[in-house]
């Protein structure tokens, strides 16, 4: 039986009715259309995933509701010079197994995060030296000065070294891909602690009582059931019947009854992900294609096509519903760098036939496009739409729609099995360098290897989630006096040099920001966060 089968199932049978007439007020059940990757914090940097697992471990900083940076493990710090950080860490602090959470934990999760494929190696830039200076301070040593080392922290969780290395955790595989003891439990120092997990059916956590910050915490949550529902149909229904008190995304066509219902409420407002497509200029042969040795997609002439031949207003008026903004840039309003001045190219399917005919392929082309249907709002249907679109101007991208778990797979080294893959980005540090330096960089396995090693796709420094391929070096040259650079206007203005670059470039297609809509039960009140984390500690229900 499939996961979508099984869950579906469980809202519909006895099982759900029981689970319902159980429920206690500050019992939090909620419903979204995937199961979290992994319980593995540094397994998949995927936002449900990271965010879900934001409320079992802890970083060393963490965002406010409003996006702001905060002390969570780390209770201060200070840069002691412009290469060298000095955190002090939270004392009185202990995993959910008991044990003290210290300096060597900082180590640890510095060493584990750096490891294996994890899928969070840009948190700490290359040569980053960790230094315990006692139980409960730790400097950072970095080799350049970077007045953003800590903007991306708050969802690199700190892990416990003597539960790990108890435990033989493994380094981390590429999306959880092979199992290790963190893949299925935790020990962190977060408000919640597992209680059951059953991958693809539901997830349990209750409120752990020791929790350093119970103080702060402003909601009365103290279990928490999650169940993965794919169909949005099921989950409206099941907030509409009240078994379930929050579920997202809603499909943008049920707003008005979940609004007008007399049990329900929507929650709702734009996101500061970006959401885009990927192109992929680094495969020398074109995923079903059928062109042997050809990639078209290397050409930027091919590229303006696809974004030209992309009817972005219809997509936000006839499938969402006016519920997005048309996006220009590869980051959002509210991302430091982003700037109004660089405009979306326009719709023109004419100039994109002459393009494809300049190009050489006045007869189109076909390729991979490899679609998810359980990530975003509405992906399955844009995805779909533009596919009509291509088709038009001669290009036949030919829609494979998958699950979220198949779908990265699909997409994600090694494989990288697409032409055309719709994906959304949400810079961790809220600044435009982590866009350039993960998306936009030449991909690279160390400093002296300018690009990935097509034998090990794994060992990526720069260029992570690049897996278009896009490069630029002036790009790289740009992006490293970027973090380094202290004067924010001067910053800024190298920020606005390199979007310029890549948007000629046509690095990829920027499509839109969405805007989220979570239902929510009446007698719900919580924090919908832009960036689409679920901080369950500001949830309350029932009051």
């Amino acid at each position: 039986m499939t996961q979508a089968k099984r869950a579906a199932l469980l809202l519909s049978s006895s099982v759900l009715f029981a689970f319902a007439a159980s429920a206690q007020a500050a019992e939090l059940r909620f419903a979204s259309q995937g199961d979290l990757v992994s319980m593995d914090p540094y397994a998949v940097e995927e936002v449900f995933t990271s965010g879900f697992l934001g409320n079992v471990y802890e970083g060393l900083v963490r965002r406010t509701p409003d996006l702001k940076l905060e002390p969570a493990l780390a209770e201060s710090w200070e840069m002691l010079s412009p290469t060298q950080w000095r955190f002090h860490l939270r004392k009185g602090v202990t995993f959910h197994d008991g044990s003290p959470f210290t300096a060597d934990d900082v180590i640890y999760s510095a060493e584990r995060v750096r490891s294996g494929s994890s899928d969070f190696k840009n948190r700490l830039p290359a040569g980053v030296e960790i230094v315990k200076v006692d139980d409960h301070t730790v400097d950072f040593l970095t080799k350049e000065p970077n007045p953003i080392l800590n903007y991306t922290w708050a969802n690199w969780y700190i892990m416990s070294k003597s539960w790990s290395e108890a435990n033989k955790v493994a380094p981390p595989q590429k999306g959880g891909d092979t199992e290790n003891y963190a893949t299925l439990h935790e020990n962190g120092t977060g408000p919640y602690k597992l209680a059951a997990r059953e991958p693809g059916v539901r997830t349990v956590l209750e409120a752990y009582p020791q929790w350093w910050g119970a103080s702060a915490k402003t909601g009365n949550v103290d279990k928490v059931t999650y169940t993965p529902v794919p169909n949005p149909a099921t989950r409206v229904a099941g907030l509409l019947a009240g078994q379930l008190d929050v579920v997202f995304p809603i499909p943008v066509q049920d707003i008005p009854r979940l609004e007008a219902a007399p049990n329900t409420d929507v929650a709702a407002g734009p996101e500061v992900r970006t959401m885009y497509l990927s192109m992929n200029q680094w495969k020398d042969t074109l995923p079903g294609s059928g062109l042997e040795g050809v990639n078209p997609l290397k050409d930027v002439r091919v590229r303006e096509a696809i974004y030209r031949a992309i009817d972005i207003n219809t997509i936000r008026d006839k499938i969402m519903r006016g519920q997005t903004t048309p996006a220009a840039l590869m980051v959002a309003p509210g991302v430091n760098g982003y700037t109004d001045e660089i405009k979306r190219l326009d719709y023109d399917p004419e100039k994109a036939k002459a393009l494809l005919a300049e190009a050489g392929y006045p007869d189109g082309f076909t390729m991979t496009y490899q679609c998810s249907n359980d990530m975003y709002v509405n992906d399955e249907a844009t995805c779909l739409a533009i596919s009509s679109m291509l088709a038009k101007v001669g290009i036949k991208a030919k829609p494979n729609v998958q699950p979220r778990a198949k779908y990265l797979e699909s997409i994600t080294a090694p494989n990288m099995d697409f032409g055309l893959a719709m994906l959304g980005t949400t810079p961790a540090s809220l600044d435009s360098h982590i866009a350039l330096y993960s998306l936009h960089m030449c991909p690279r396995a160390a400093e002296d290897r300018p690009l990935w090693d097509k034998d090990d796709l794994t060992k990526i420094v720069a260029g992570k989630s690049n897996f278009a391929g896009y490069c630029n070096p002036e790009v790289d040259r740009l992006a490293g006096e970027i973090l380094k650079e202290a004067d924010q206007d001067k910053r800024n203005a190298l920020i606005r040099e390199a979007w310029t670059i890549t948007t000629n470039d046509v690095a990829y297609v920027p499509l839109h920001q969405t805007w989220a809509a979570w239902g929510t039960g009446k007698n719900v009140k919580l924090e919908r966060r832009a960036d689409n984390v679920f901080d369950w500690r500001h949830v309350t229900i029932g009051q």
